[in-house]
């Protein structure tokens, strides 16, 4: 089965006076792989403005839009229909036996494509996140599966979810200390941690599709704005799929949009504005995932 998909996201910036805007950078466009696939998308400014696209170095889909005149509010759209196959279980992907125990053993060539994303990127002055880490490894705890399931558990179970609309993620030792966070700072720490465990992990930024925005029973945690997740690359299985903030490793609900080292490169929408300094007023951002059907099963 598939489901065929739609999607708007609509962020809104409001200023007291009329505003020049700088070069902005969105990154919406789910990505296209054996997930799922684009069926149509659009961008739209309510002020004229030119948009041109490029692929990043991680093979990111990034728009580059440059304003053309003054506005005191500033609305960008987009909206996107796609087909999404859903993610299968780690199960249906064996691991290789050098994968199944800590610490997995990478080949030459994994190691040098994967380097930058087993280097961890956060500081951790106080040793907290190493300390934390190790807890999941003590004793005869190696089973790699395992420990990445008791990981993504705990920081579900022992953490309290809170929506955050500042731009930015905390540092995993901030996320340790607060016992909350979003699903930034869920999966930044999560990711952190594996790569302290010789794993390589990237992050995600994308879209939570909310079985309850069509009426279903469970609601997710997180819809009805961006989300993130993180992706740890096990040998005989690929990248597969962790999100701390609903337990979900499979299935038809994480659409994928960008993947970076670090949460910092993937900011859906950021650019720069000049006017007053006591001009800006806030921003709004909405999004609406609907699920507009299913298609059957085939081989693939």
């Amino acid at each position: 089965m598939s489901v065929i998909f739609d999607l708007e996201h609509v962020t809104t910036y409001r200023y007291s006076q009329p505003v020049s805007f700088g070069e902005h950078r969105a990154i919406f466009l789910p990505r296209g792989s054996h997930g799922g696939r684009l069926l149509s998308y659009d961008l739209d400014t309510n002020i004229p403005a030119d948009v041109r696209w490029l692929m990043d170095t991680l093979s990111n889909n990034v728009a580059i839009l440059k304003f053309e005149q003054p506005a005191k509010e500033l609305v960008v759209t987009y909206r996107v229909q796609g087909e999404h196959f859903g993610y299968r279980a780690i199960s249906n992907f064996p691991l290789e036996a050098r994968a199944k125990e800590l610490p997995v053993q990478y080949t030459p060539d994994e190691w040098t494509d994967l380097a930058a994303f087993i280097r961890p990127h956060a500081e951790d002055p106080d040793g907290s996140v190493a300390i934390w880490t190790k807890a999941f490894v003590a004793g005869d705890q190696d089973q790699t599966l395992d420990v990445l399931q008791r990981m993504m558990d705990t920081i579900n179970a022992t953490m309290a979810y809170q929506a955050r609309e500042a731009e930015g993620t905390q540092s995993p030792g901030e996320t340790l200390r607060y016992a909350s966070g979003t699903c930034r700072d869920y999966a930044w720490l999560m990711i952190e941690a594996v790569r302290r465990l010789g794993l390589a992990c990237r992050f995600v930024s994308g879209y939570l599709y909310d079985p309850a925005l069509d009426g279903g029973d469970v609601g997710m945690t997180g819809s009805g704005a961006t989300h993130a997740w993180l992706q740890v690359y096990l040998p005989g299985a690929g990248w597969r799929n962790y999100d701390p903030t609903n337990r979900i490793t499979q299935g038809f609900d994480l659409i994928p949009v960008a993947i970076a080292r670090h949460p910092a490169q993937v900011i859906p929408l950021s650019g720069s504005w000049m006017g007053a300094a006591d001009a800006y007023l806030g921003m709004d951002v909405t999004v609406a995932i609907r699920k507009l059907g299913t298609l059957p099963e085939f081989d693939r």
